[in-house]
């Protein structure tokens, strides 16, 4: 575990995907009008450590995104303790065209929240994969933070 300038230690890999792998929903950042937009999402991990999400063919963010860069962050946060574990994915973002690829078992398999006409699964490779831990207690500027 490496500690940046900001003090908040960087997750390794292995632990930032055990976090995406179990947060049941994440925030995805894509381009919109040429501008950054997030979209709350449900996803899942393929077994490579890629980001699965099912969304609407008519959807802005796959209009605006085939073969472009897509980013899914999730948080685990305990708020009274002013803690928890933040971990990003990034990398291309593709619409899932082969059959097989649709078949996936159903543990890796996104399951949409809400019935999309005509859905469409959008994979992002985990090119980047990073993720720090925010601690509670710390003390900023001076003045200390505690979980009271």
């Amino acid at each position: 575990m490496t500690y940046p300038n900001d003090g908040f230690p960087e997750l390794e890999r292995q632990e930032c995907l055990r976090l995406l792998a179990k947060a049941p929903v994440g925030h995805i950042v894509h381009t919109r009008r040429a501008l950054p937009a997030v979209l709350p999402v449900n996803f899942s991990l393929d077994t490579d450590g890629a980001v699965l999400l099912c969304t609407s063919a008519a959807s802005g963010m796959v209009r605006a995104n085939r073969r472009r860069g897509g980013r899914l962050e999730a948080d685990e946060v305990d708020a009274a303790a002013h803690s928890g574990r933040s971990a990003v994915v990034t990398g291309t973002a593709t619409i899932v065209t082969d059959p097989a690829g649709h078949d996936r078992p159903a543990r890796t398999r996104p399951r949409p929240w809400a019935p999309w006409p005509d859905p469409v699964l959008v994979r992002i490779e985990p090119e980047l994969v990073t993720g720090r831990e925010l601690i509670g207690g710390r003390t900023l500027y001076g003045v200390g933070i505690s979980a009271s």
